[in-house]
């Protein structure tokens, strides 16, 4: 008998999960196609923006070596790296669900994010410790904290480079300017895609092309004005086209189509993410050192818990709530105990912000503010902050204010030492929640619950992964997890 022929799969978009679907298929035996709706500069989808974190579950040290680039540098005998079990992983996911119990999707996740990493480790993809944003040292050593350690080396473009290789390396093939418009089917099975008027045939299809973020008119329909003054941390070319190719053919809508993870981001940076900027700039519009400070809106009121928990657990969800604002803007405010704290993205050439020596001459630059609102908040504010308790930034202290609305929880710290640093912020959307459903294998489910023929997907275009937030370093875990199980899928469909 002849070895049997293998089989044709094609996988649409070209970032994290995309690779990973790829490459899961390529080990399958498949043959791999993956379309690129950019250009090669603009293609990774919105891998390349991001940092690198991967947020997984593991015992300890031990655990990560395996892992790392350069598991000789003398950081690592230094560091404390702790552990983070899948029960920490579940509690965190679930601290974001509103009541709701774990998804199907989200005990994949969390089961499945160990292994998942070690894969890719397999096939030469390598990480090395956050020090800079997830370590405090303390006592000579680094204390890492929130349950995330390890980015790709080089940041989202290293992981992108690292999986693009193993890909390559096992024979998958990309072709860039290739937008796909439409699903091909016959008699009910999906058996290819239409790209213009080139029809290109396959024996399953795995749809990896984002979520709707950078669809205005999508993102208002779905999750309201506000929305339209988003700030795309990302790819322009995630505008939800895989996602309405699939609902047309009957899929079904699952998860919330009203949630996105969200970012304070500076005021003034352009409308979406610059791939221009060398990989360890491109996070530098972030603004996420608010809880070492305080956020003004326009009505010189707080408007959170700046110290509610450490800031991989709140920032998705407050740079939603800049956005819910007067205006959609806020001012974050800092004195000079902690300006040596800031992430460098505070010092980053392109930052923009008002300095001066006194924090009323401060106040009077913050354009669009109350200011004599904002002089009485921040005045109220000193005046709460508890100075029993020491301040200490590797742990959550406790140092709160006293009888405050909003209070501040932890990092409460009097504004009393200049000079003053303000920095205008409004909410930046790097994915949204809402989208498609699948099975255990990849396959996409119909609203009745039977599986569409030849079409899986992956990544940012899943529903039911994240709802109110998450635990920062989950996306690109999940989208690791994901295309997996949908590579694996496709290529025995």
């Amino acid at each position: 008998m002849g070895k049997p022929m293998s089989k044709s799969v094609i996988v649409v978009g070209t970032g994290n999960a995309a690779l990973c679907a790829a490459l899961a298929a390529l080990e399958g035996g498949a043959r791999v196609t993956l379309l690129e709706k950019a250009d090669k500069s603009l293609s990774g989808g919105n891998t390349k923006y991001t940092a690198g974190a991967m947020r997984f579950a593991y015992d300890g040290a031990d655990d990560l070596l395996p892992l790392l680039r350069n598991p000789e540098d003398p950081r690592v005998k230094r560091a404390d790296f702790g552990s983070y079990t899948t029960e920490k992983f579940a509690n965190d996911l679930l601290g974001f669900n509103d009541g709701r119990p774990l998804s199907e999707e989200q005990e994949a996740l969390v089961h499945q994010s160990g292994a998942t990493l070690r894969w890719l480790a397999s096939h030469g993809v390598k990480f090395e410790p956050i020090y800079s944003r997830q370590s405090f040292e303390k006592d000579g050593r680094h204390v890492f904290w929130g349950g995330l350690t390890l980015a790709a080396e080089n940041e989202g473009v290293g992981l992108f480079d690292m999986e693009l290789a193993a890909v390559e390396r096992l024979g998958g093939t990309v072709r860039y300017n290739s937008a796909v418009t439409g699903l091909v089917t016959d008699a009910g099975r999906v058996c290819g895609v239409q790209i213009g008027q080139e029809r290109l045939l396959a024996d399953a299809v795995i749809l990896a092309c984002g979520g709707f973020e950078a669809n205005g008119a999508l993102r208002v329909k779905h999750m309201g004005e506000n929305w339209e003054a988003a700030k795309v941390r990302g790819t322009p070319h995630n505008t939800g086209d895989g996602l309405l190719m699939a609902l047309e053919l009957g899929a079904a809508d699952y998860g919330l189509y009203s949630g996105c993870h969200a970012t304070p981001m500076d005021l003034h940076m352009a409308d979406f993410g610059n791939l221009e900027l060398p990989p360890g700039e491109r996070k530098n519009y972030r603004k996420i050192s608010y809880f070492l400070g305080v956020m003004l809106n326009a009505h010189g009121a707080r408007f959170v818990d700046e110290g509610a928990n450490f800031r991989n657990y709140t920032y998705a969800q407050y740079g939603a709530a800049i956005l819910e604002q007067p205006g959609q803007f806020a001012w974050q405010v800092f004195d000079s105990k902690t300006y040596d704290l800031l992430y460098d993205e505070y010092r980053f050439k392109d930052a923009h912000f008002v300095k001066a020596d006194r924090l009323e001459d401060l106040i009077a630059q913050m354009s669009g503010v109350d200011q004599a609102a904002a002089s009485e908040t921040l005045a109220r504010y000193n005046a709460a902050v508890d100075q029993t308790t020491g301040f200490d930034p590797t742990v959550l202290d406790g140092k709160a204010t006293v009888g405050l609305n909003p209070p501040k929880s932890n990092w409460a710290q009097t504004l009393d030492q200049g000079p003053f640093y303000a920095y205008p912020v409004t909410g930046g959307i790097t994915f949204t929640y809402g989208g498609l459903k699948v099975d255990a294998e990849g396959r996409v489910l119909t609203g009745g619950g039977d599986h569409i023929k030849g079409l899986f997907a992956c990544g940012e275009i899943l529903g039911g992964v994240f709802y109110a937030g998450y635990p920062g370093g989950s996306g690109l875990t999940s989208g690791a997890v994901f295309g997996r199980r949908a590579g694996q899928g496709a290529a025995g469909s």
